[in-house]
């Protein structure tokens, strides 16, 4: 049996790495507090990254325009100093307040943390990948089933029968870089989509999809995966349904990637005894505490009278959290003096600034 891990301690644990954690992470940051960032997503970004990566944002403060892939890529900058540890690809699945008011976390990895302040940024929950409804696929999860791209090793179907199930950009981006020539290309490459017609990518993307098709570098099947065709060595062929006459096909499958978007789970959040309205949060707008002393909520997740569910709302309620949460961190001391970033140098030391004065 494999020996348990052992818990990491900490003063403060964000739940959700997008923009709105990430600016917690900093803001905890400036009062000398580091904090460990959890995120059920193999990167950090939230929704910016999953849902609008390349559309502009343009209601940051200071920033006219912005996509949400350079958002977070700033803000990753702005915490760098930090050294923040992320814990990604982490699912939280349980959160038990104990006796002394700490909070023991565990995720579904199996890591453990034992922190003194909990800062809840799940956004509108984790984002899992839309899966395709055939459970004797399960088993082949992470071995010949992806729903990404193992990032640590890109050319892993090379060669390979590749079958991509999917409709929108991210799909077809898919389908484009594994046909393209190169120590990546696949040996062969099938688009499956339920309709016929694929109105959920851009019209360039479907002038390039309908020109490798054309060229006979990639088939499209319109359709649904009804079984599998299995052998000892493992998944060997993928029964499909198409839709045009309704045979059954079947299509010889090295791998399947799966690009179906990611849809939000409340998840467990909803067993950790806090007080919800609606599926939200509630919290107090003076600190956005919740109704567990020392579990706070901020962006999406959380709810008030009044609530807007913008980025830059989002900051704001991280910035009163972290000062409202030094009473737990470091209980019995004076509460923590407003320092500005212009003309602390303690500030200055903690943000790795040298003074050129």
């Amino acid at each position: 049996m494999e020996s348990a891990r052992s818990i990491i301690e900490t003063d403060a644990v964000i739940i959700g790495a997008g923009p709105v954690g990430l600016f917690q992470a900093f803001e905890l940051g400036l009062l000398g507090i580091q904090a460990h960032v959890l995120d059920a997503l193999e990167q950090p970004g939230g929704q910016c990254l999953e849902l609008y990566p390349d559309k502009p944002i343009y209601d940051i403060p200071g920033i006219p325009s912005c996509t949400g892939r350079e958002l977070v890529a700033r803000l990753l900058e702005q915490i760098r100093p930090f050294q923040t540890p992320f814990h990604l690809g982490e699912t939280v699945v349980s959160v038990a307040q104990q006796p002394d008011g700490q909070f023991l976390v565990a995720t579904r990895r199996g890591t453990q943390f034992l922190s003194r302040t909990l800062f809840v940024a799940a956004g509108v929950g984790a984002f899992e990948p839309r899966k395709v409804p055939l459970e004797e696929l399960t088993p082949y999860t992470g071995s010949q089933l992806f729903y990404q791209v193992p990032a640590e090793k890109g050319s892993c179907f090379a060669n390979q029968h590749l079958v991509v199930v999917g409709g929108d950009d991210e799909a077809l981006d898919c389908v484009f870089r594994f046909t393209q020539e190169g120590p990546e290309q696949a040996a062969s490459v099938t688009l499956i989509h339920r309709r016929t017609d694929i109105s959920t990518t851009t019209p360039a993307h479907l002038d390039r999809l309908h020109g490798l098709c054309a060229k006979q570098q990639v088939r499209f099947i319109a359709g649904q995966i009804t079984g599998l065709v299995e052998d000892a060595h493992g998944l060997q062929a993928l029964i499909v349904s198409r839709v045009a006459d309704g045979v059954d096909e079947h299509l010889p499958t090295d791998a399947l990637l799966v690009r179906l978007g990611r849809s939000p789970k409340l998840g467990p959040i909803a067993d950790w005894g806090i007080a919800l309205e609606r599926k939200q949060i509630a919290v107090n707008t003076e600190h956005f505490e919740s109704s567990t002393a020392g579990l706070f909520a901020i962006g999406d997740i959380n709810t008030y009278p009044g609530k807007k569910k913008l980025i830059l709302c989002g900051f704001h309620e991280a910035t009163l959290a972290a000062f409202a949460a030094m009473r737990y961190i470091q209980p019995g001391q004076a509460p923590c003096p407003l320092l500005y970033t212009t003309s602390s140098p303690e500030l200055h030391k903690r943000l790795g600034i040298t003074s050129t004065d």
